[in-house]
């Protein structure tokens, strides 16, 4: 299994060490994680103040509260990876590899052995009085499930040899981010930000579901991607923000047209996309976001329609003991052709750590899809069938050692569709259900948790 790396760099000053952890200790809003509550099996907590500190961005806000792109989630919300100094740079190093079965019933389904997997590094260092983050992100997927994607009944967006994929999720782009993100302070409460990436998250939607902790046990995109978070793969992204402590106003312009089949090129096009987007997070627990974009050509199939896209979200992290959490998430998208044929999403997603080692997580989900959507007879674009989903599933971690966790998991859906939808499906309810096994590395580690990649 070829695991994907994604690195984020974040630089932060290295100065007055010791006078500075405290500051950041007492800092209103810290959250537990933030302070270094988890630390390598006989690191001191000293140690991962130290390197929270480093780690801390302009006005002391966390690397937690950072989500795919520029978004922002709870400041609560665990990360899993390695954290570590190396000379000026804060690094920090995530991924995560799944080894799955996945098996879709009735006569639109499949089933598949394969990886779903992405890496990412992200490196900080102070510039000229600001920030700089620099991101790379990779995904084996094009290998370990091929351009075709997995088996996902309901599923639909982008294409595949010329003819649209339906029943299928699109597998990641080797690609996933290459960026680099600026943050200077302009008064005592104000900040200004700048995002380059020649392949970025604009400024539309949530944080994208492989970054939200209320879907870290789950894999599998859902059915609306397509209406809240598909752009968090852009291939040319300006983002200029402005913020404070608590809230964010950003605006991009960016490549609508998403990526093709052929998923280990950049692929170059012009600006021609525009987004504006919204953040609040009033405490460690809480993220409020309203976006609006109109994204140009987005199919390469239909390269004459564009469209305006609209979303809303609540994400919500609580802390549960020493290493449970739960994360939940309330998400609206809805997409509009020419101000008119307008369709809908709505998600709540969440995911239930217990005790660090037992998980049950779940997703609801409900979204309006056209005939065109779905490769129907009549391949119509104004006749919306409304569609839910339900998913339940389990996990379980088996073996921590040497900062990486191996777990096992499982899950199933039930999907509901209208009766003008049963002769293709086969059934009023389809149904589908997957195995993992996955491998990331452990929450919060340290520079002294880095010994255990050795020989990885």
């Amino acid at each position: 299994m070829r695991a994907a790396l994604i690195v984020s760099a974040s630089l932060a000053p290295r100065m007055a060490l010791a006078q500075k952890t405290d500051s950041m200790a007492s800092m209103p809003g810290m959250s537990a994680h933030a302070k270094g509550a988890d630390t390598v099996a006989g690191a001191p907590s000293q140690a991962a103040d130290e390197l929270e500190m480093h780690m801390a961005g302009v006005f002391g806000i966390p690397h937690t509260r950072l989500g795919s792109g520029t978004s922002w989630q709870p400041e609560a919300a665990p990360h899993y990876g390695w954290h570590f100094l190396r000379g000026g740079w804060s690094l920090m190093v995530h991924g995560v590899a799944y080894a799955e079965y996945d098996r879709q019933l009735g006569p639109r389904g499949d089933d598949q052995v394969g990886s779903i997997n992405w890496g990412m590094l992200m490196a900080m260092h102070s510039l000229w009085g600001g920030m700089l983050h620099l991101h790379g992100m990779l995904s084996a997927e094009p290998a370990t499930i091929g351009s075709a994607g997995y088996p996902l009944l309901l599923q639909t967006g982008e294409s595949y040899r010329g003819e649209p994929l339906h029943d299928r999720q699109h597998p990641h782009d080797l690609f996933m981010e290459i960026a680099a993100l600026y943050e200077h302070e302009i008064t005592q409460r104000l900040a200004l930000s700048l995002y380059v990436a020649p392949v970025g998250d604009p400024a539309i939607g949530p944080v994208a579901f492989p970054h939200r902790s209320s879907a870290a046990s789950d894999p599998l995109a859902p059915l609306g991607h397509h209406w809240d978070d598909a752009t968090h793969i852009t291939f040319g992204v300006l983002t200029l923000g402005m913020f404070s402590r608590t809230w964010k106003v950003e605006g991009s312009i960016f490549n609508g047209r998403e990526p093709d089949e052929h998923r280990t090129n950049i692929e170059v096009r012009k600006l021609d996309s525009y987004s504006g987007r919204i953040f609040y997070n009033p405490n460690e627990r809480w993220s409020y976001s309203v976006s609006t974009a109109y994204v140009a050509s987005p199919e390469v199939l239909h390269p004459d329609e564009s469209l305006h896209r609209y979303s809303a979200s609540v994400m919500n992290t609580r802390l549960l003991g020493e290493r449970g959490e739960w994360s939940t998430s309330l998400i609206y998208g809805a997409n509009a052709v020419a101000h008119v044929d307008l369709s809908n999403s709505a998600l709540v997603e969440s995911d239930l750590s217990l005790d660090g080692v037992n998980t049950f997580f779940g997703r609801a989900e409900f979204v309006q899809k056209s005939a065109q959507d779905l490769v129907l007879g009549d391949q119509s674009d104004s006749t919306h069938y409304d569609i839910g989903a339900f998913t339940l599933g389990y996990s379980r971690e088996i073996v921590r050692a040497h900062g990486l966790t191996l777990g096992a998991s499982i899950l199933g859906t039930l999907s509901v569709v209208p009766g003008t939808l049963e002769s293709a499906y086969g059934t009023r309810y389809p149904k589908g259900y997957a195995v993992f096994l996955r491998l990331r590395p452990d929450r919060m580690h340290t520079a002294k948790g880095m010994a255990g990649m050795k020989g990885m």
